[in-house]
């Protein structure tokens, strides 16, 4: 195991945000209890930021704040121009992208490498995709009797709570962000409490792009407080999510009250089968990043490995070794590729579900272990000898930690495949192109990548069903999410 991280470091030079304030009806302000949390960095647990705590009272002036700029000046401007203000945002990112790239890592513990190769320009070219959709979200005329002119419109949801992961913050909060605005919505935005820093600045780079006051307000706090305050709240038409199934089915709940519009993007145990005819140096190559990749804090990590049984031991000592080569450090090392989990509470989480693996008789090839003594560093796990049924092949770790399970055929790595509760991603390997053109099309699963593992591109439908979510984000799927279809029917014989 290659572990750079230099544990006698004085991170004492830690930087230290200057205090943040909710974003409400374009200002910063505090919040009404006057209280605030600490933000930590998870490669040091030292706090790097003390952030507003909001309360209900903050969700009502938040809520209130968007729906007077949804009846005022966002909703009426012309679309052309909501797309312009969205390019100008996109610019400024882009000016400030080392700051934001900064602040994301040292916020969520992601290697800075990763944030700039991925997370960031994924965010940008989000923005800029829906920033070109705004004025171009069209109803049809639709031909029905000769006496009527009859047409529909689309037209904006309304206020949407988006409520956004720890994960990424600042690319899945993108996801929600730009395709709610340029659909004319206006938002009350809820970040993770763990990760709140990037969201914060990109409020107020929106706000200098020239966003009035009210579309974007960022209220910062507990889930069970702030999230569970817009969910609840009468005033908000919809809410898109990520994150847990056990939370995804409160807010469906919570949501009922005034039959809000509810889009979910939830949990994940994506399988990513080998075939023993497929090129299995790339196969191990690609699966070994699609657990590992984001310390396996990923929706749709390749969590379960599927291996035909002649291909088998090759993979697992594979993936042994991809596991043991891995990079461990401080997360603002360019040549790191494994950062820390971003909590304590993750971290124990995860070392538990090694305990279980353990004792459900899996066998833990390599790592699986804390590294270190400061910070949520743990070093990747392979299973091996993992059965189906075992928990650690059934439930979500979201963590670096992979279980390889051996199958026999075709028949039978469909089956495993879609014998758990998700359905958000899966991947298949073989040279028969018959075979894999088969497996996409019987695998449940929103996404199914062949011969390669993990790529997303905002211009493709993303989400899953049953635990995995409901709706799907993304492409032109998301401006149905945002959008409400009118019929208009007009008496030619007046």
């Amino acid at each position: 195991m290659s572990v750079a991280y230099d544990y006698e470091r004085d991170f004492s030079q830690t930087p230290i945000v200057r205090d943040e304030l909710l974003l409400i009806d374009g200002a910063r302000v505090r919040s009404l209890s006057g209280k605030a949390f600490k933000s930590l960095n998870p490669a040091t647990e030292q706090v790097i930021a003390t952030i507003a705590e909001g309360n209900e009272a903050d969700v009502d002036r938040a809520v209130a704040a968007a729906r007077r700029a949804f009846e005022g000046p966002w909703r009426t401007m012309r679309a052309a121009e909501r797309g312009h203000i969205l390019l100008k945002w996109a610019e400024l990112l882009k000016q400030h992208a080392d700051e934001i790239a900064a602040l994301e890592s040292l916020d969520a513990g992601k290697p800075i490498s990763a944030v700039l190769r991925q997370d960031f320009p994924a965010a940008i070219d989000t923005l800029t995709y829906y920033a070109g959709w705004a004025d171009k979200i069209s109803g049809d005329v639709v031909s029905t009797r000769d006496d009527a002119l009859t047409y529909t419109v689309r037209e904006p949801v309304g206020v949407v709570a988006a409520i956004v992961p720890w994960n990424f913050p600042l690319m899945i909060g993108m996801w929600k962000l730009a395709p709610a605005l340029a659909c004319g919505c206006t938002v009350v935005m809820k970040p993770a409490e763990l990760t709140s820093l990037s969201a914060l600045r990109i409020g107020e780079l929106a706000l200098e792009a020239g966003l009035p006051k009210g579309v974007l307000n960022i209220v910062t706090g507990p889930g069970r407080v702030v999230g569970d305050a817009l969910v609840n709240h009468p005033d908000v038409d919809k809410v898109t999510f990520t994150g847990s199934p056990g939370v995804g089915r409160g807010i469906m709940k919570g949501a009922a009250g005034n039959f809000k519009r509810v889009s979910l993007e939830l949990g994940g145990k994506s399988a990513n089968v080998i075939f023993d005819d497929a090129n299995l140096e790339a196969a191990a190559k690609a699966a070994a990043a699609g657990i590992f990749f984001n310390a396996g804090q990923v929706c749709s990590a390749g969590s379960r490995v599927l291996v035909q049984e002649n291909a088998y031991d090759e993979v697992v000592e594979r993936l042994v070794a991809r596991a043991e080569a891995l990079r461990i450090g401080d997360p603002a090392d360019r040549a790191t590729a494994l950062g820390p989990v971003i909590s304590e509470k993750q971290m124990r989480s995860i070392l538990d579900y090694v305990e279980i693996g353990k004792n459900e008789g899996a066998q833990l090839a390599t790592g699986g272990a804390r590294v270190g003594d400061r910070g949520y560093f743990i070093s990747p796990a392979v299973f091996a000898n993992v059965a189906h049924v075992m928990r650690i092949s059934q439930e979500e770790i979201f963590g670096p930690v992979v279980s390889v399970i051996k199958f026999k055929d075709e028949a039978d790595a469909l089956r495993i495949a879609n014998g758990t509760a998700y359905s958000l991603a899966a991947g298949v390997w073989s040279a028969d192109m018959g075979r894999v053109q088969r497996f996409a099309r019987k695998a449940r699963a929103g996404t199914v990548w062949i011969n390669t593992y993990g790529y997303t591109d905002v211009r493709l439908p993303w989400g899953g069903e049953r635990d995995s979510g409901l709706g799907r984000e993304h492409g032109t799927a998301a401006l149905d999410n945002f959008t409400e279809p009118k019929a208009v029917w007009m008496n030619l014989n007046v």
